[in-house]
């Protein structure tokens, strides 16, 4: 006999994250790095089939589960958007979702499916011009998956190798589910502005560590860099701009369901003075916002801090 309880029973909660992003991009890394942290992983699951897949696994009482999805699908990825919206509001699904959207400049990927000699799943034709054909493939691929892109974590794959990639996703995935994560970044303008960034500042007015000798091989991370900083008004006034700009807008975009804000802030060099930024502004919003830090330069981009606001009462 069916008891009430088991009549009623609530379908099993499950984290699902969803690995998009371009073509050589790096997704099987991030695949990877989900397996190591106890996601069940599937990679080019068509969307037709997400809704039983995710009926499935809750039936299998699964509670963590990664599919990967991209132009490989392509005939089907203009309803993607449709499909998770459908699964993840549902009340009777009990599905939080989180999104990981890989990108890299067409330079870089141009490079890597050259070297690899794979063919992207785009390029159908056989050309003389092979370079301009995958060009044209990824800039298509681009346009097919910006929607999914626009409401992504977005991670630029183009300056780590794939044990940072790992070593991110753990970072970012592996911890508990926020309403919205403060992202800081900082960076060289000399390198490339990081496709990751949602706001971009440039501080390169600034004075400048790097002409002071003592200091030109240690970071902003060093306390004789700090104290160096410190005493330049201009520094705390670049600081406070940002702060007041950010404490502006974070909320109306926590309201808009955005899940993570990358903030990006770069020098010359990325060592000095965009780190040491990154760092106080990450230390003054860790009170009220999950932070993470980075330094694309300085550290070779691993994540150097992961910080939470205190725990409160409801």
């Amino acid at each position: 006999m069916t008891t009430p309880s088991t009549a009623l029973a609530s379908p099993q909660p499950i984290e699902l994250v969803l690995i998009t992003g371009m073509s050589g991009s790096g997704k099987s890394v991030a695949l990877t790095a989900l397996e190591d942290l106890g996601f069940y992983c599937v990679d080019n699951l068509p969307p037709e089939l997400l809704a039983s897949f995710i009926a499935l696994e809750q039936s299998h009482r699964a509670s963590k589960v990664a599919i990967a999805m991209d132009v490989r699908s392509a005939a089907s990825l203009p309803g993607l958007p449709e499909r998770l919206a459908r699964v993840t509001t549902d009340p009777d699904q009990n599905i939080r979702l989180r999104t990981v959207f890989l990108d890299a400049a067409t330079d870089t990927l141009v490079r890597r499916f050259s070297e690899t000699r794979r063919r992207h799943p785009l390029s159908l034709k056989q050309t003389d011009d092979q370079h301009q054909a995958l060009t044209d493939a990824i800039e298509h691929e681009r346009e097919l998956l910006a929607e999914l892109r626009e409401h992504a974590l977005v991670i630029d794959t183009g300056l780590i190798r794939p044990a940072q990639l790992r070593s991110q996703i753990k970072d970012m995935l592996g911890t508990r589910h926020a309403p919205l994560t403060l992202v800081f970044e900082s960076f060289a303008f000399k390198r490339g502005v990081p496709m990751d960034a949602d706001f971009v500042f440039d501080v390169r007015m600034l004075p400048n560590p790097h002409y002071e000798p003592e200091l030109k091989p240690l970071t902003g991370k060093d306390a004789r860099v700090a104290q160096f900083l410190e005493r330049q008004a201009e520094v705390a006034d670049m600081q406070k701009a940002i702060s007041d700009f950010l404490h502006r807008w974070l909320p109306p975009m926590l309201s808009d369901h955005r899940s993570y804000v990358t903030v990006a802030i770069g020098c010359t060099g990325g060592q000095h003075r965009s780190v040491y930024l990154v760092e106080q502004l990450g230390a003054a919003f860790a009170a009220d916002w999950p932070t993470r830090l980075r330094h694309r330069e300085a550290d070779g981009w691993p994540v150097v801090k992961s910080t939470s606001p205190p725990a409160t009462s409801s």
